[in-house]
Formats: structure tokens, C-alpha cells, sequence
């Protein structure tokens, strides 16, 4: 097997965009991978992580889909499937709906991608070894009734995806990522979506890989004025589960609804990161973060609310909430704010413990086992996240959290 930098190398100089691609790798060289000594590290398992255990392939390996994943494209009238990094297919047809594979070494502010990313190791390594970026563009003044379905599978070692969606003005969309795949895997996506002027985005993202996987994930939301952004990102597999999950209010009357929610077991580690950053008035988030963790796992969630100078009349609020459901998981909660102007609401609020004694000394006073009361009350903390979801999706994702608490070997006393 090569080590990592002599596969990375060997996949950047076939590329016809190789010189791009090398400056990023010497970026990534020059910052080299964190430590726990930087604290937007500090809780994660990099003991454990080695990067020569993966090495960079040139061509997927494209398998047959899972049942889950059929399931979830009998939901779209179009979708587009992503293999390691690669656009392998895509299914069906939608008015107003384009999606290519491009080149392009921008992202959707029009920036050099190793300038926005300078400072963040892996987000580098996508830029120097995704194999393309994925682009879906929605028309103006669409309303795409239909789902637009994206798979994302790793079958290989590693997966650098890069997908960018772009709205235009007053047009609207639902959007479903799906990841899957990834034993022993490094998986590091990078997406972008710009919402233009009042339009409006859902977008779903789940998680769902091998619970060998590293799963290091970035996403930036760009919101013009009067658009709406409606953000749902669940994880419930990989060893190491980091999402970070920005989103930049550009325009008056800008709004961003973010829920995050992770179903923690064994000795997982997920690790959510959000930053909202208003920088028009009358701008408006709503961020809500909840989730459980079993056996050994543990949980981080660190947030930021930054407001700039000049956003007056702002609204942000940020929640998170944690389940401890055994004596040896473990949750940390860090929620920030930065604010620079004065006429703004803003509130945050955070809470980590086990679940309600009442609630479920309630439930077994009505002749309700133990073991269904927990799972009956885990299932109600986590059914707030389901609602805003698609009918379709938010079945599928509710028989697959009923199941993974059916496998908990542990719960609170």
C-alpha cells in the first residue's frame, strides 16, 4: 500500500488541474493536521487517527445501492449519485434543474478557495484531491415541486466530495443528502449553497456511514436578501462524526433555521459545529441542536452566533440539548455569541442530563416496561427534529433511530 502523500501525489499530477491542486496540498503541508492543542480540537480522537492508514484511488468502485438508499430514491424526481468524490450518475429530469461536473476551483463568493479555507487542514485536502465539483443549479422563478435526491456513497478508502447548489432568485427546492458506505474510510466533504434573492432552500443531510469511518464534514450556506435557508443535519454512523455547518445572512430579511441532531453508541464521537453570521439588518436564525449519547460515546457542541456592525434589528436564538443515556457517556455543550451592534434580540440556552424520572416513572405507572418507557421518551425527545422533515424521509429516518435504540446495550438508570 502507498502511504497517503505518494497516492495524493500520484492523483494530483494525473488532474488537469494540477497546479491548483498542488498549491492546496503545500498549504495543507504548511498547517499540517490538528492537534488537541488547538481547541476547536481539543475533544476529538486524534490519538487514534492516522492518516497513512488511507490512500487516494483515481477511479471509484461503483457498487449496487443499499435498500435504504433505493428507498430514498423511489422519494426524488431526481437523483444524483456521487461515488467517492465521483459523479457517477444521475437519474430522472426536473424543469429548471441543471447539474454538471465542473472544474472550477471558485466557490460561490467567487473567492480562491485557498483563501477561505486557509486555516482548515481537511477542508485543504478536499481542495487538493476531490476529484471534481459536483454543481446543481436551480432556475430562476422555479418552484421545483419534487425532491432532488443525492446520494453519496464511499466505497473506497477515501472520499473528497465537493458539491455546490445554487438557487436563483425566488425560485425554491428540497434538497436530501444522503451518506453511506465508508468502512475504514476518510470521508471529508465540502459543499456550498447559495440561496438567492427570495428564494427558499430545505435542505436534508443524514449521515449514515460505517461506524469505522472518519466522517470530517464543512458546509457554508450563503443567504441573500429575503431568502430562506432551512437546514436539517442528522448523524447517526461514522467512528468520528464532525460537522461544522456555517451560514452567512447576506441580505435584509435573511433567514436561516438550522436543526442538528446525532444518535451516539459504542465509543462514537460526534462533534457538531455551527456559526451564523448575520451581516444584514433584520436578519433572522433559529438554531436547535439536540441529541442523545449510549454506552461510551460522547458528544461536542460548540456554536457561534456572530452579528457585524450594522445588522440592526437581528433576531438569533440558539438551543442545545444533550441525553445522557448511560453513566459512562459523556456531553460537552459550548454555545458563543459576537455581537457588534446593539439593536438585536439574541438568546442562547444549553442543558446536558439523563432522562426525566418523572416522565418515565409516568409511563410505567400506566403498565409500560422500562426498557419501552426510555425508548418511548428518547424517540419524543427526538421527534421535534422529524417534524419539519419530508413525510418520505421522515419515516425512514424514525424506523431508523426505533432500531438503533432497540440495539442499546445500555441505558440511564
Amino acid at each position: 500500500m502507498k502511504s497517503f502523500a505518494q497516492s495524493a501525489h500520484s492523483f494530483i499530477s494525473s488532474s488537469p488541474s494540477a497546479r491548483e491542486r498542488e498549491r492546496a496540498w503545500e498549504s495543507f503541508q504548511e498547517i499540517g493536521l490538528p492537534t488537541t492543542s488547538d481547541e476547536v480540537w481539543r475533544y476529538a480522537p486524534l490519538s487514534e487517527f492516522v492518516l497513512d492508514h488511507f490512500e487516494v484511488s483515481a477511479q471509484p468502485l461503483v457498487r449496487e445501492v443499499s435498500s435504504f438508499a433505493e428507498q430514498l430514491r423511489a422519494t426524488g424526481g431526481l437523483v444524483i449519485r456521487i461515488v467517492d468524490g465521483h459523479l457517477a450518475s444521475v437519474s430522472g429530469a426536473l424543469e429548471g434543474v441543471s447539474v454538471a461536473s465542473s472544474e472550477s476551483t471558485l466557490t460561490l463568493r467567487g473567492e480562491n478557495p485557498l483563501e477561505r479555507y486557509q486555516s482548515d487542514a481537511f477542508a485543504l485536502l478536499n481542495v487538493a484531491l476531490a476529484p471534481a465539483t459536483t454543481v446543481v443549479e436551480i432556475a430562476e422563478r422555479v418552484n421545483v415541486a419534487q425532491t432532488i435526491v443525492v446520494l453519496y456513497e464511499t466505497t473506497g478508502s477515501v472520499s473528497f466530495s465537493q458539491t455546490q447548489v445554487k438557487l436563483g432568485d425566488a425560485s425554491s427546492a428540497t434538497v436530501v443528502e444522503y451518506f453511506e458506505g465508508g468502512a475504514e474510510a476518510l470521508v471529508v466533504p465540502l459543499s456550498e449553497y447559495e440561496v438567492g434573492a427570495d428564494a427558499s432552500l430545505q435542505l436534508i443531510t443524514y449521515q449514515r456511514l460505517e461506524d469505522s469511518a472518519w466522517h470530517v464534514a464543512r458546509t457554508t450556506g450563503l443567504v441573500r436578501k429575503d431568502a430562506r435557508l432551512r437546514q436539517a443535519v442528522i448523524g447517526m454512523g461514522a467512528h468520528y462524526n464532525r460537522s461544522r455547518n456555517d451560514a452567512e445572512l447576506l441580505g435584509t430579511g435573511a433567514e436561516n433555521e438550522l436543526r442538528t441532531t446525532f444518535l451516539g453508541a459504542g465509543r462514537q464521537v460526534h462533534d457538531f459545529r455551527t456559526h451564523q453570521f448575520h451581516k444584514a439588518q433584520r436578519s433572522r436564525s433559529t438554531l436547535l441542536s439536540k441529541g442523545a449519547v449510549a454506552d461510551e460515546s460522547r458528544s461536542v457542541y460548540t456554536g457561534l452566533i456572530e452579528i457585524e456592525k450594522g445588522a440592526k434589528r437581528t433576531d438569533a436564538r440558539q438551543t442545545n440539548h444533550n441525553l445522557l443515556l448511560s453513566p459512562h457517556a459523556h456531553a460537552d455543550s459550548v454555545p458563543n455569541l459576537d455581537i457588534r451592534e446593539n439593536d438585536v434580540m439574541c438568546a442562547h440556552a444549553s442543558s446536558v442530563g439523563p432522562l426525566d424520572e418523572l416522565q418515565r416513572w409516568y409511563l410505567e405507572s400506566r403498565g409500560v416496561t422500562r426498557a419501552d418507557a426510555e425508548r418511548l421518551i428518547i424517540q419524543g425527545f427526538f421527534y421535534e427534529m422529524l417534524t419539519t422533515l419530508p413525510v418520505e424521509l421522515a419515516a425512514l429516518v424514525e424506523d431508523d433511530v426505533t432500531a438503533a435504540l432497540a440495539s442499546l446495550q445500555m441505558v440511564a438508570p
